[in-house]
């Protein structure tokens, strides 16, 4: 039995991330960076395809009896209470100053447990069974490219497998033993640097880093605690050296247990441009903005003709997908996935993010490069003449295009912003050609994508579908919240809620066959809405219920199931955490209430969060 996707928790060295379950046992590891292959992949398999546990030694793997983060840091403690006494994990990723590191430090608090270490590498996707040998008192596992080193204080080394190092020892109160594990290039013979540094002073620097970090939040409102962590989860999908954030740190953790809706999330989205940077700049994280700004523009170089909806970490355009036959998926959830194929699609909303973006960093008075003035002429003149042509949308659906009001609207916010760019930068010599067209999206969206009979925007030209994208049309400026439309659009969203959330539309016939779960995105996007058409205390209501559906370390993933009361999709998912903290500065700004519970108690299976 798989554990549930809200059993896991991240840990990252803002160049890739590792998934730790409630059993003690690293599930998923990508090295040296989130895109690379795993070489732990037991989230998406078994035991066969790669784990790594440190956990009493138990005849079975159970789950622990508390865990939580350090206090503003990614420094997860684990604790276990048994019959013999009480022992703590403390797993944590340090800033990476040359190779990728995992540090597991065990702690005796009372009594005397006999403790465990279970590292079974398995390379390429979980497929290739490493070579296994001792080097230097070290454990070293070697599969083509890939060297993973293994060192560890004192512990007695007993393997039972010739594929796997199982360190056996015991701790009582007061005693440390820390386990290190470092990824590097095949070709270098010695162990490397990072095995002898003190696990200490590793998790002093790693706790420092945080905690500075965290201390930036400008959020002083009710819920701030959350906001934080959301925060810090963010910064941990951060490639450091490039600046990009990745939408998740999984692949094809599925929309539906048992169903096909297994994407590859370990990229970089251009439809999360603006409210990326809409989050990192109202929360005071200026120079984590500009770095994402920076990593945007360079992805972007090239003809207009050839942007893309998604990009590597690097900003690299190919991204071929691939399916893992080897690998069972999440719960028999299959195909297991790996690149994604999005990345030749043709999606109108991104010009209009991508434009977005660069404006809100020009009001922001973020410096901009000199040529990307050419770039909004650019973009802009490839927009002038396909605006009108269908396209996937913003959802990436996989069946035919059609003409999705989200695109046009995102076709008219490109227009807008690259009018007022040019009124602050003083280059108005294209204005009149992108007043005209901002004009002519505005009426079509208005006639075309208004349905009388539904009484609201709806998702395509001609078609009774309703889509969750049209909450975000009083957020983007097309229309004010006052607006009767935008506000029967709202009322009318109440036929995409199930059991408390909202879904992104209902999935029938978007290319892929299977239901799906609600979306946290789009739940906020909700009480966004509700709260800017004058309901916020029915918005304050929606927010308090998705932090309740947090794991017990305060993360979310895509999706939420209500009837099984369970995540779903991808996690932790950047863009479920960017809408909770736009939303809590949202509702902060509204009439003031004390909230019912900033960290509530869990619906379904999701449980209380703890702090450390």
């Amino acid at each position: 039995m798989s554990a549930l996707i809200e059993d896991y928790a991240l840990i990252s060295d803002l160049e890739t991330a590792a998934m730790v379950g409630r059993d003690g046992s690293v599930d998923w590891l990508c090295l040296p960076r989130f895109d690379s292959p795993a070489c732990l992949a037991a989230l998406l398999g078994t035991e066969g395809n790669g784990f790594w546990r440190v956990a009493p030694a138990d005849r079975a793997p159970r789950p622990c009896t508390r865990r939580s983060y350090r206090s503003q840091t990614l420094v997860l403690d684990t604790w276990w209470e048994t019959a013999s006494g009480t022992v703590r994990v403390t797993d944590f990723m340090p800033q990476r100053t040359q190779l990728p590191c995992l540090v597991r430090v065990v702690e005796g608090l009372s009594g005397v447990v006999s403790m465990r270490s279970e590292l079974r590498l398995r390379f390429h996707q979980g497929r290739v069974v490493p070579w296994v040998r001792a080097v230097d008192r070290c454990a070293v596992a070697v599969a083509g490219p890939d060297a993973v080193w293994l060192g560890v204080d004192g512990a007695e080394s007993s393997p039972r497998d010739a594929d796997a190092s199982v360190h056996d020892f015991t701790v009582q109160a007061g005693r440390r033993l820390a386990l290190t594990l470092v990824w590097s290039p095949s070709h270098r013979p010695e162990p490397p640097a990072p095995l002898g540094v003190p696990a200490e002073t590793l998790l002093k620097e790693t706790s420092d880093f945080w905690r500075r970090w965290a201390a930036q939040c400008r959020y002083e409102g009710p819920w701030r605690d959350a906001v934080v962590r959301s925060l810090i989860t963010l910064k941990a999908l951060t490639y450091a050296p490039t600046g990009g954030i990745v939408a998740a740190p999984t692949t094809s953790l599925p929309g539906c247990i048992g169903g096909e809706r297994n994407w590859d999330y370990r990229y970089c989205w251009l439809r999360d441009s603006t409210l990326t940077l809409s989050c990192l700049l109202r929360s005071g994280y200026r120079e984590e903005a500009t770095a994402w700004l920076d990593w945007l523009v360079r992805a972007i170089g090239g003809a207009p003709a050839d942007l893309q909806t998604v990009y590597g970490v690097g900003g690299q355009r190919l991204l071929p997908e691939t399916e893992a036959p080897w690998l069972p998926g999440y719960e028999g959830s299959r195909p297991v996935r790996f690149g994604n194929s999005a990345m030749s699609q043709f999606q109108l909303d991104i010009y209009g993010e991508v434009l977005d973006a660069f404006c809100l960093s020009l009001r922001a008075g973020i410096p901009m490069p000199a040529h990307v003035w050419n770039l909004v002429e650019s973009m802009m003149g490839y927009l002038q003449r396909h605006w009108r042509e269908p396209d996937q949308g913003l959802w990436q659906t996989r069946g035919p295009r059609r003409q999705f009001v989200h695109s046009k609207v995102m076709a008219w916010v490109a227009a807008d912003r690259a009018l007022q760019m040019g009124r602050l930068l003083g280059r108005n010599g294209s204005s009149g050609e992108w007043r005209a067209m901002r004009d002519e999206v505005h009426r079509q969206v208005c006639r075309e994508g208004w349905h009388p009979g539904r009484r609201a925007f709806v998702q395509s030209y001609g078609s009774p579908a309703l889509d969750a994208s049209a909450l975000l049309m009083p957020r983007f400026g097309f229309l004010p919240a006052r607006d009767e439309r935008v506000r029967e659009t709202v009322r009318a969203m109440r036929q995409l809620h199930h059991g408390g959330f909202v879904r992104r539309y209902a999935p029938e016939g978007d290319g892929v066959p299977g239901a799906e779960g609600t979306f946290v995105s789009c739940t906020l996007w909700y009480a966004d809405a509700l709260a800017a058409t004058g309901h916020a205390e029915q918005a304050r209501e929606v927010f308090e219920r998705v932090l309740s559906v947090r794991n017990d370390v305060g993360l979310l993933s895509e999706q939420w199931d209500p009837d099984a009361g369970r995540q779903l999709g991808n996690a932790p998912k950047a863009f479920s955490h960017i809408a909770l903290v736009e939303t809590a500065f949202a509702l902060s700004a509204a009439p003031e209430r004390r909230p019912v519970s900033a960290s509530a108690s869990g619906a379904g299976r999701s449980r209380r969060i703890r702090t450390g």
